[in-house]
């Protein structure tokens, strides 16, 4: 991972980071209507200049990024190019620094990514049900 570098997410990231979205809500058959690539893009390019958000880039390419509200210390999204190589982990270590607590919300369906929260010490506090319509477990972590 020591070719792994992380920074602060730019609106000129959007289309990098949309793309990994995309790519993942492919390869599910749980989403209903995934939202088309021009939005999701949108939503990055408004968003990242207003939350705390980072980029994970190896070698030049963007491989993942997190976007965290720091009014709340909430995660609104943490996605990976290629799970299991150590991205994710290093994603919410960053956001974890300075902080004693984070929350998120990940689908019901997603047990993967049940696994990797609860490593990195978050655990499922409720349940809730999406803006999408899915249910959804929201987790915490506390230092």
């Amino acid at each position: 991972m020591t070719d792994l570098t992380l920074r602060r997410a730019e609106a000129d990231d959007a289309p990098a980071c949309a793309k990994i979205v995309r790519d993942w809500l492919g390869s599910i058959d749980w989403m209903p209507d995934p939202p088309a690539m021009e939005v999701i893009e949108a939503m990055m390019r408004e968003g990242f200049p207003e939350r705390e958000a980072y980029v994970a880039e190896r070698l030049g390419t963007v491989v993942g990024y997190v976007s965290l509200d720091p009014d709340s210390d909430h995660i609104r999204g943490l996605y990976v190019a290629e799970p299991g190589g150590g991205v994710g982990r290093a994603l919410v270590e960053r956001v974890k620094e300075g902080r004693d607590r984070l929350t998120l919300n990940t689908h019901a369906p997603n047990a993967d990514a049940h696994r990797f929260y609860a490593r990195e010490g978050f655990a499922k506090v409720s349940d809730e049900t999406g803006s999408d319509g899915i249910p959804e477990h929201r987790m915490e972590w506390t230092r």
